[in-house]
């Protein structure tokens, strides 16, 4: 193993229950989803540690989004608090596109789902480059990871 950041990588990743609200199945789909894939190909890596695995802990506590990490032992790494004022307005409009994709893959043309999907995936490449803002110089991690993180972030704000 290198010192390099690109050999850090998550290996667990869990979210707070008691963080979470209650949600429908496409939000618990998309959990799962996220969770799978970060776990099967990510780079993360907290600033001024050593290459390795990382564990993540993902809770919200008194308005701020925890980033709580570890060894994959649970020894602790480092934990980060980040503001959630900033991802309020994308998680708020990300939430209202997503109802939008939701009903209308169930009854609209093809063309208007894309349209749809198209400004879903915007709000979601917002997100992620925000998380990415936010942890500048706390963790590294690639555009793909912080996709997947937001997803996660999203999952925490949701409230069914």
């Amino acid at each position: 193993m290198t010192d390099t950041p690109s050999a850090s990588k998550l290996v667990a990743i869990t979210l707070d229950e008691e963080s979470i609200g209650r949600s429908g199945p496409d939000i618990e789909h998309e959990r799962a989803v996220a969770i799978y894939d970060l776990i099967e190909e990510n780079v993360f890596h907290p600033v001024e540690q050593e290459a390795g695995q990382y564990a993540l802990h993902l809770a919200m506590a008194d308005n701020r989004l925890v980033f709580d990490i570890r060894r994959p032992d649970g020894s602790p790494v480092v934990a980060h608090l980040l503001s959630l004022s900033p991802f309020r307005r994308i998680v708020k409009d990300y939430f209202m596109i997503c109802d939008s994709y939701y009903a209308a893959i169930r009854t609209a043309t093809p063309d208007r789902i894309e349209a749809i999907d198209m400004g879903r995936r915007g709000l979601h490449d917002e997100g992620s480059k925000l998380l990415q803002e936010r942890l500048n110089g706390k963790v590294e991690m690639d555009f793909a990871t912080a996709r997947r993180l937001f997803t996660l972030i999203c999952v925490l704000h949701w409230k069914g």
